[in-house]
């Protein structure tokens, strides 16, 4: 059973005297002490570059970056050349999207959803419209999941690139990733993974999966913000070129032209996100000593509570509540979501209102926006109490207009 109590002592933020019931975690998750100190640490003993230098200091942040590279491969089974720090899952997404540019032709098809954020969608609206492929989009279901059974409806020889997410950020339904990959690689098609929504949340195995390529972001599993890793089969990242070039990822520099390194380097120009990567690392080491089970049963019983709660208020209406992730997505009815939204802050209570990235999604629910409530493991039950309540008092306060 986990102690939420003392997991929140782990926080700092929740030190403060002002009462914070955070309820945004898809968005960006909370920090714990664990990887501030860890990122301290290094800009307080270190703080030079790596990869350079003969001179112990950049011995010594190397090592912790590249253990940091180590870590994020054993928690995703892969390796460690196959793991490539960037910027976050959108710099990574658009990466594949970018140099999939100079591979595509007229007539090839890129499979997605209306489900995406719009860091997995937009970049590869705009490889297919710089290419001439066409973007096919997957049929949802009623309830707005992907189904295997309507991939395989758009799935064709013409497909060469499926791009998806593994968890909707807006509406938390999981994708049945291994079939769909299974499906794709029986017509060479390669796949995409956007990993952001689930990492935090569950177990990943990039082998399991068979995907070819995974991203995801440190600020939504407790790591720093501007770090994110793109994950690539190694024959397919050292066949992708670069987005940016520049120092350390070259080899040999001529006059007219320049050969670049493998991966992971080939990905890393200039100076990489040192503190970021060793606060990741720390992040991951984090999530790992908690357990995902542990994890897991917190934010089902928690979530399960908030799906009553909520039926309950006949002014709601959820668009998500078979969600397999602690995601939970609704309206009150004649309210707009941004003045719900401030109403909760002045309560204390921070949520998400808006189209959270993903536009499809609300036109798909036929609404302009919607209320995001995401739970993680520092949200207790009082946390539920009072979002109810300031539920509650919102509609009778805007109704009363």
């Amino acid at each position: 059973m986990m102690n939420v109590k003392e997991i929140r002592k782990l926080f700092p933020i929740f030190n403060q005297v002002k009462p914070l019931h955070y309820l945004d975690s898809a968005a960006s998750s909370l920090k714990p002490q664990v990887v501030l100190d860890a990122m301290d640490s290094y800009y307080e003993k270190l703080g030079v570059n790596v990869h350079r230098g003969t001179y112990q200091l950049t011995y010594e942040a190397t090592d912790l970056y590249e253990k940091a590279r180590s870590t994020v491969a054993d928690f995703i089974n892969a390796a460690t050349d196959e793991v490539v720090f960037t910027r976050g899952a959108t710099e990574a997404l658009n990466m594949v999207a970018y140099s999939y540019r100079n591979i595509l032709k007229p007539g090839d098809e890129i499979i997605t959803s209306e489900l995406e954020h719009h860091s997995q969608l937009i970049p590869w609206q705009v490889t297919a419209k710089k290419t001439g492929a066409k973007l096919v989009f997957i049929p949802l279901d009623k309830a707005g999941k992907i189904t295997v059974e309507n991939f395989s409806e758009v799935l064709s020889d013409k497909t060469k690139v499926v791009a998806i997410n593994h968890v909707s950020n807006a509406l938390g339904y999981e994708t049945p990733v291994k079939e769909i990959t299974r499906l794709a690689h029986e017509k060479q098609a390669i796949v995409s993974l956007d990993a952001a929504q689930s990492i935090a949340h569950q177990k990943i195995d990039v082998k399991e999966l068979n995907v070819d390529f995974l991203a995801f972001s440190g600020h939504k599993m407790f790591g720093p913000s501007g770090i994110g890793v793109l994950y690539g089969k190694k024959e397919l990242l050292n066949d992708l070129e670069p987005m940016q070039y520049g120092g350390e990822m070259a080899d040999d520099v001529f006059h007219e032209y320049a050969t670049v390194k493998p991966s992971p380097i080939r990905f890393e120009a200039g100076t990489p996100i040192i503190a970021g990567a060793i606060g990741l690392g720390s992040a991951i080491e984090f999530i790992l000593a908690l357990g995902y089970d542990k994890i897991h049963t917190h934010l089902t019983k928690l979530h399960q509570m908030l799906i009553a709660e909520l039926k309950e208020i006949k002014e709601i209406t959820l668009y998500n509540e078979t969600a397999s992730h602690p995601t939970v997505t609704f309206n009150i009815k004649d309210i707009h979501p941004h003045d719900i939204a401030s109403y909760l802050d002045q309560k204390g209570v921070s949520v998400r209102a808006g189209h959270h990235c993903a536009q499809l999604v609300s036109r798909f629910l036929n609404v302009p926006s919607t209320l995001r409530v995401s739970l993680h493991i520092y949200n207790t039950e009082e946390d539920l109490f009072v979002l109810i309540d300031a539920l509650k008092e919102a509609h009778q306060f805007f109704s009363s207009f």
